[in-house]
């Protein structure tokens, strides 16, 4: 900020430039509101791997892929619209404060538990509310973000995956999402 003002040349000038430093600074701890210090500090190192001029600035058409390492799902059409939200172009920039705005907007809009829910009552037709282990675990293991043998095998044991193979998609639901918001 000093370096700034020092650049500014007249009393209106400064006052705009610190002006723009508050909002920047007071829209970055309206956001630590909502997330946690582990969660920023955890953006703020992604973020960092991708502002390319050390100069606290990634390019738009990077949003998707730093978003997607931090775990959301965005589709294109969304960070558009998350861009255009912010008056910036396709081929603009975005600070780290726009860029928690950004996170916050798209995490509270993303909500794994019913998205774990719609794809396990895919599998169920008889639309029983539970899928056999047998049949999770070879989804598990072989289709997106792959689980290994024995990750599956503790995730089943907090399930509480009944004497006949059942898991109740509900309770497992339930318990994936916990992990994920504790983690």
């Amino acid at each position: 900020m000093v370096r700034c003002a020092l650049e500014c040349s007249s009393f209106t000038a400064v006052f705009k430039c610190i002006n723009k430093h508050f909002i920047l600074y007071s829209n970055m701890f309206s956001q630590a509101k909502f997330l946690t210090h582990n969660q920023i500090n955890e953006f703020k190192e992604c973020f960092s791997l991708y502002d390319k001029g050390q100069r606290g600035k990634i390019e738009a058409k990077d949003l998707i892929t730093v978003m997607r390492c931090l775990g959301t799902c965005p589709t294109f059409s969304e960070v558009e619209r998350h861009l255009h939200l912010h008056r910036i172009g396709k081929a603009g920039e975005l600070d780290f404060s726009t860029f928690l705005s950004i996170m916050h907007r798209q995490m509270e809009q993303e909500d794994p538990r019913t998205e774990i829910l719609e794809a396990l009552r895919t599998t169920d037709k008889q639309q029983r509310g539970y899928v056999l282990a047998s049949e999770l675990r070879t989804k598990l293991t072989h289709l997106g973000e792959k689980l290994t043998d024995k990750e599956v095998d503790d995730l089943f044991r907090e399930a509480g995956v009944g004497p006949d193979g059942h898991i109740s998609y509900d309770q497992f639901s339930r318990l994936a999402t916990q992990q994920r918001q504790q983690s």
